[in-house]
């Protein structure tokens, strides 16, 4: 049993150890961020006084089943002031419902306004939204490539403060921006969802493009050179983040990205569980996807300095936390029974109660996010958010971890889209919202129901024995499983 007693340690502390390298990674992209937020944003170049100077834009507008937002999209797209005869819309359709008809009554609209907008469909659905923008792509007639999903909301002057940059530098390929959020409001998982993307768009992109490590595309708010994306490949849809996938592909290849935290492109959060879970399946696998394909590569290339492959270690692995919170809370309740029987073994533990040293690097970078979007207060306003929000990113790790798992197994998965409700606020557009939701509850969701109860029993046994080591951990880990099982079998039953 001894053996057995050690092997659970040392996976434990080997977990302990790779939250806390992920934790200072973030970290010193906090403070690498810090420094260019401090320093103030520099304003875009100017465009050409002459618009038919201007490079042409090809906007593309990959759209699935969107019943409750296409035309939001359609018209969004159409709104933005750009030259008419510099500016191509194309609404890539792969749907297979009545919201076809929609999109087909708004491109005709438009084209009847005299806008360059076609309403694209492919005879299936072959490569997903990468085959999509692959078969776009064809028909272009941009040099450059404004992309956009389905429950996003660009503003009219979107193009005139990201097209400058191209112009500027002949080497760039991509000029991201940030993401908005229209619903944050609209309930605790919305809010806390915000919070998690905004420490993403406010430090991590910024921290990666001030310290000259690669970043990524984020799949929509963006704009991509055309002979980039040629040059990089073209999409690829072996992985379920194209995006991530291209944005490697073309950086290895020497192109650089410029990321635009001022310029904001808003976009619509998901509002129900399952619609989050999709989000977060695809996320996590495609990011463990994409580093099977390209960690390789990073760590081979002779012309990246060894800062730059750390970094897009860690950004291509930051799923695999998922695997290692999995685990040690997996391995924490038995490990009270050994602390209990092997008292030689107190200083292991008292180590790790240091673990949550490991959180700190990570209370630094979300209060800079938070700070940075506009929050106020004491850490008395931050803290409750932080912690509910790092309770429920836990109570996802055994969604996320089986994801994560598959990934790097290169096991295949079809791509399945986050369906977007059109819900703003509280109450509103409720006729359409239910079409795409699901009622059922998955095995995955009663296994998630009996590891809150295992955690609940880890909070027992702290009491039992005396031991409150890890009750900050087990309770973090209970609620974040019962909110998690809460608003399944929620969402489920008003589906």
């Amino acid at each position: 049993m001894k053996g057995l007693e050690l092997g659970l340690l040392g996976l434990y502390g080997l977990c302990l150890l790779f939250v806390l390298a992920f934790s200072l990674t973030q970290w010193r992209l906090t403070w690498l961020a810090r420094r260019v937020l401090r320093g103030g944003l520099s304003s875009p170049p100017p465009l050409p006084a002459d618009t038919q100077r201007w490079p042409r834009v090809t906007v593309q507008l990959p759209v699935y089943n969107e019943l409750n937002v296409v035309e939001r999209i359609i018209d969004a797209a159409a709104a933005l002031d750009y030259p008419a005869g510099r500016l191509q819309i194309q609404v890539l359709d792969d749907s297979t419902d009545e919201s076809v008809a929609l999109a087909a009554a708004r491109v005709a609209w438009h084209r009847a306004q005299g806008l360059d907008i076609e309403h694209v469909r492919r005879p299936d659905r072959q490569g997903f939204k990468a085959g999509a923008l692959a078969h776009g792509l064809e028909a272009a007639t941009g040099e450059l490539v404004a992309i956009f999903d389905a429950d996003f909301v660009p503003a009219p002057d979107f193009l005139q403060r990201t097209v400058p940059y191209f112009l500027a530098d002949e080497g760039l390929g991509v000029v991201q921006t940030r993401w908005g959020h229209l619903n944050e409001d609209y309930s605790l998982l919305t809010e806390l969802q915000a919070f998690g993307l905004n420490a993403h768009f406010l430090v991590e992109q910024v921290g990666r493009h001030a310290g000259h490590h690669f970043i990524n595309f984020n799949g929509t708010g963006g704009v991509w050179r055309r002979s980039c994306i040629e040059d990089a490949g073209n999409w690829q849809a072996d992985t379920l983040t194209e995006d991530l996938d291209l944005s490697y592909r073309a950086q290895l290849r020497g192109w650089r990205f410029c990321y635009l935290p001022a310029v904001v492109a808003p976009a619509e959060l998901p509002a129900h569980m399952d619609a989050l879970r999709s989000q977060q399946h695809r996320w996590n696998k495609g990011g463990a996807e994409t580093a099977r394909k390209h960690l390789r590569r990073v760590w081979t290339s002779p012309h990246l300095p060894l800062s730059t492959k750390l970094h897009a270690t860690f950004h291509l692995l930051n799923s695999a936390v998922f695997v290692a919170v999995l685990l040690m809370g997996l391995l924490s309740v038995p490990l009270l029974l050994v602390q209990t029987r092997r008292p030689e073994l107190t200083w292991f533990f008292r180590l790790a109660g240091l673990s949550v040293l490991s959180l700190t690097p990570l209370v630094g970078y979300y209060h800079a996010a938070w700070r940075w979007n506009g929050g106020r207060g004491t850490g008395l306003r931050f803290l409750p958010k932080f912690l509910l929000f790092l309770s429920m990113s836990m109570g996802l790790s055994l969604h996320n971890a089986w994801a994560v798992l598959t990934g790097l197994a290169g096991r295949f998965t079809p791509f399945v889209r986050t369906p977007k409700s059109g819900l703003i606020r509280r109450g509103s557009g409720l006729g359409r919202w239910r079409r795409y939701r699901t009622d059922s509850v998955s095995g995955q969701t009663l296994l998630e129901a009996l590891l809150a109860l295992y955690f609940v029993g880890g909070i027992g046994l702290a009491f039992h024995y005396d031991n409150y080591g890890l009750l900050p951990f087990h309770v973090l880990l209970a609620v974040g499983y019962g909110a998690i099982v809460y608003y399944s079998l929620r969402d489920a039953r008003s589906a």
